[in-house]
């Protein structure tokens, strides 16, 4: 897993010729020298660099401490929910740059944004039969995501496949070329293999690693995958499905000891429900126990819970972000400070929602005055459905 490096270089590499014109000087010093080599029984040190011989005390300096491990700095994780390019929304795509103009910022400010993309991308295939909504975007979706400043998409999620498989190929090789593009995109949870549709983001924020885990384990309708047949195993493309949490829960345990903080990213939960069902409050509790510091997810298409659980933070559901009913919809920005070893774990010190509304074209934008503080009762009242502190 190579993660993405946003770090700085902390200096500037030596000139070569000036590294060759001190290995000269120091060998002619050596050639031009008037000594020859000391005799047989005498020392090889001069006795200025021996112990002194006189019998005052010990002119040696006492050693500096060595100076303890640097603390891993905190990040800026922002949560975001629901993405897709259907409707009003999908003519901007023409303009990929300015598609989500109005919450770059808000995305771009954090260290590390993620968001849950909603629908299949690329091209070929067909809608998959008997399904009610299928949805559809070219690369472009992943080049819009990149340009408001999202730096990892899951498609984890009941639409990635929604053109079925014989599209599949051309989502995997838009997802390479997004993740050499600048700016960078990493797109998880689909992938030739479920090895590949496990895989986290690792993602490197000048020396502290956060790890982006991602699986759909969220209940089937029969109009969007009655079979599991768009999961990944180990010799079939698809998305990374976790209905047995185990290969999830491993793949935590993994990320926990190879990154300072691990966030799980889920597609889970019942559609329209405002409160989390007993299997999402069960699996967040596993998740957490397994190593995640934060565990978040959509599906239900409406904002659910957040709060403290235990030693991590959970949002339960983040709604619909950009998409094309209008709504509620809010990005969480948590704090993160990691651990100083990594065994330990890391801890939201603190958490803010950017309280938000979508439009009638589809993008979300901030509220202010008497819907942001509608917003922040809203979230206050959920908080207490979840049981959460």
């Amino acid at each position: 897993m190579s993660p993405r490096v946003r770090s700085r270089p902390v200096g500037a590499p030596v000139p070569a010729a000036l590294v060759l014109a001190v290995l000269l000087a120091v060998l002619l010093a050596g050639c031009t020298s008037s000594e020859g080599p000391p005799p047989p029984d005498a020392p090889t040190t001069s006795p200025s660099a021996s112990t002194p011989t006189d019998p005052s005390p010990s002119t040696t300096a006492p050693r500096e401490p060595s100076p303890a491990p640097a603390r891993p700095a905190a990040v800026r994780i922002a949560l975001a929910g629901d993405v897709h390019f259907e409707g009003p929304l999908a003519g901007r795509l023409a303009d990929p740059a300015t598609a989500l103009a109005p919450v770059a910022r808000v995305l771009s400010s954090a260290d590390l944004a993620v968001v849950n993309l909603e629908t299949s991308v690329g091209s070929g295939g067909r809608p998959a039969p008997g399904k009610r909504f299928t949805f559809s975007a070219g690369p472009a979706a992943f080049t819009a995501l990149a340009a408001a400043g999202v730096d990892v998409a899951t498609m984890a999620n009941n639409h990635a496949v929604d053109f079925g498989r014989a599209r599949l190929p051309s989502t995997l090789r838009a997802a390479r070329a997004a993740a050499g593009a600048d700016p960078p995109l990493a797109v998880i949870g689909v992938g030739r293999t479920a090895d590949e549709a496990y895989r986290p983001a690792l993602t490197d924020v000048d020396g502290t690693v956060v790890a982006t885990v991602t699986a759909s384990v969220a209940d089937q309708d029969p109009t969007a995958d009655p079979t599991g047949q768009w999961a990944a195993t180990d010799r079939r493309a698809g998305t990374a499905d976790a209905m047995d949490p185990a290969r999830l829960l491993a793949t935590v345990r993994r990320a926990a000891r190879e990154a300072d903080a691990v966030v799980a990213y889920l597609h889970w939960g019942v559609q329209g429900e405002r409160c989390p069902s007993p299997d999402q409050r069960s699996l967040a509790r596993r998740l957490v126990d397994a190593g995640a510091d934060v565990v978040a997810g959509t599906h239900a298409h409406e904002l659910q819970g957040d709060g403290r659980l235990g030693e991590a933070y959970v949002a339960y559901g983040l709604g619909n972000f950009a998409w094309y009913s209008p709504g509620p919809t809010g990005v969480l920005t948590l704090t993160v400070r990691p651990a100083r070893e990594r065994s330990g774990r890391a801890t939201v010190t603190r958490a803010r929602w950017w309280p938000g509304a979508i439009g009638a074209d589809g993008l979300p934008r901030a509220v202010t005055g008497a819907a942001a503080a509608d917003f922040r009762s809203d979230v206050a009242a959920l908080r207490a459905c979840a049981g959460l502190g």
